[in-house]
């Protein structure tokens, strides 16, 4: 008995081990494709020319700030409501019937797609305005960020230890004081991370912005127009036989990568940094 449970044992590692190392493989691949295809095309062109017509030279400059733009004012307005909405769950509504159905309808948000979503601003937002906008693609990234942010809120308020709250509520301070001085300074820095994980989440969407934003050949700063924007800029010049919209496509998608590892590595270190500097 004691034989067979070993070879079980010896065997479930294996299994996982080797199935480890198969998704590292294919993850080391795709990186590697995309780095030697993409950095070809990254030069100070790149980052200061708009995107070219068939056959000339160019770069990305009005997609880079589309994207920053709609990315930007998408988490304006997701993280006040996420962080509200979060801070309500854990603080206020707790085991209610009205929090655990908010907390299955955020599930089914999380785990939406994007395209849906991008359809449903599109009838909500784009067909009373009558053209595409960079306001709807901000909306459509918003909604995509929202249920991040929410979940990243509730769970790091309920790591705040209940004396702090008792202490708080002990002085005679008001429960939404506690909340903000104690609460929110005990866990800015997980709270700060939800938001640095939502924006890695909505960094590279394309799908909703199709319906929404759409794009843009020309620089644009205004939002109430059609704005260029990476994800949409690097399909549509993916599927062209155009040997430098490809070149484009692939240093496009690299600077995305770039980006939301970048995101990814601060939304780690930020909690670390925080407890060595405590």
């Amino acid at each position: 008995m004691m034989l067979r449970r070993k070879i079980t044992n010896i065997v479930f590692q294996l299994v996982c081990i080797l199935a480890t190392l198969l998704g590292c493989a294919v993850l080391l691949a795709i990186l590697w494709t995309l780095f030697s295809r993409g950095i070809a095309g990254i030069n100070w062109a790149l980052f200061t020319e708009s995107t070219p017509g068939p056959g000339s030279d160019g770069g990305l400059a009005n997609a880079i700030v589309g994207s920053v733009i709609m990315t930007g004012a998408g988490i304006l307005i997701a993280a006040p409501i996420g962080i509200l909405g979060g801070t309500w769950l854990a603080e206020f509504g707790q085991n209610s019937k009205v929090a655990s159905t908010i907390r299955f309808l955020n599930g089914m948000l999380m785990s939406a797609p994007s395209i849906l979503i991008g359809l449903f601003v599109y009838e909500a937002v784009v067909l009373p305005m009558g053209h595409f906008s960079g306001w709807a693609g901000a909306i459509a990234l918003a909604i995509i960020a929202l249920p991040v942010i929410i979940s990243t809120t509730e769970e790091m308020l309920k790591l705040v230890p209940t004396s702090l709250r008792e202490a708080g509520s002990g002085l005679g301070t008001p429960k939404w004081r506690v909340i903000t001085q104690l609460g929110y300074r005990a866990v800015a820095t997980g709270l700060i991370t939800g938001v640095l994980l939502a924006i890695a989440r909505i960094s590279g969407e394309t799908a909703p912005l199709l319906f929404t934003a759409l794009n843009n050949s020309f620089m644009s700063l205004d939002p109430n127009e059609a704005m260029a924007n990476l994800p949409v800029t690097i399909y549509m010049f993916a599927m062209s036989p155009d040997p430098e919209w490809n070149q484009l496509a692939w240093s496009g998608a690299l600077l995305i990568t770039l980006t939301i590892l970048l995101l990814n590595i601060a939304s780690r270190a930020l909690p670390r940094l925080a407890k060595k500097r405590k």
